[in-house]
């Protein structure tokens, strides 16, 4: 009987060490996978090409960039698990880095472009820019943007930069950014990206 419940054991031991081994396999690949796909979003410069639209003097340019830089930047690069979770809950969101520049590298928010006071046009990049914004997926859906953040330079850059927020999109969409310039009264300008960077797409 003894030797009955020593084998037993033996064997139970045996499938528990087998099973943790697995495991242990199965998370090196995962780890790998994940890192391969990080490591190719680097070397790819981690945006999508720009693509500009120039308009008499102003230059309007668009770049995708993946959230997965975003996650990075903030989260580090020591658990890759976890910026990969990050992005599974947040891979139907998009976001886009537009800039508008002058060809002089004039202050583009000054009243001989805008029309209005210098305050007024800050405040319209800071609260009213979201609303000339939208989307048009490859499915034909047409998305609003959900939010901006723009970047303040002080007259520092030569450009106006703003990060345009949208929701609700399948990764592997490819997308058209549309503007309708209300700031500069340039009209309606469009943006189609071609490529998709997400990981599940390399």
């Amino acid at each position: 009987m003894k030797d009955l419940s020593r084998l037993v054991l033996a064997f139970v031991l045996l499938a528990l060490f087998s099973c943790k081994k697995e495991d242990s396999q199965s998370k090196k690949i995962d780890d790998s996978e994940i890192r391969d796909r990080y490591f190719n979003l680097e070397k790819i410069g981690w945006k999508s090409r720009a693509y500009t639209q120039k308009i008499e003097d102003i230059g309007f340019t668009a770049t995708e960039v993946p959230i997965q830089y975003y996650f990075l930047k903030d989260q580090g690069t020591e658990n890759l698990k976890t910026v990969d979770s990050l992005y599974e809950e947040n891979k139907r969101e998009r976001v886009i880095e537009f800039t508008f520049q002058q060809d002089e590298e004039k202050d583009l928010l000054a009243k001989d472009f805008t029309g209005m006071e210098y305050t007024d046009a800050v405040k319209y990049m800071s609260f009213g820019l979201d609303k000339d914004f939208y989307v048009v997926t490859s499915k034909k859906d047409t998305i609003r943007c959900s939010g901006v953040t723009y970047e303040r330079s002080y007259k520092i850059a030569p450009y106006q930069k703003v990060m345009l927020f949208f929701s609700g999109i399948d990764p592997n969409d490819k997308i058209q950014l549309v503007y309708t310039d209300y700031l500069f009264r340039k009209g309606t300008i469009k943006f189609k990206f071609k490529d998709t960077y997400t990981p599940l797409a390399l």
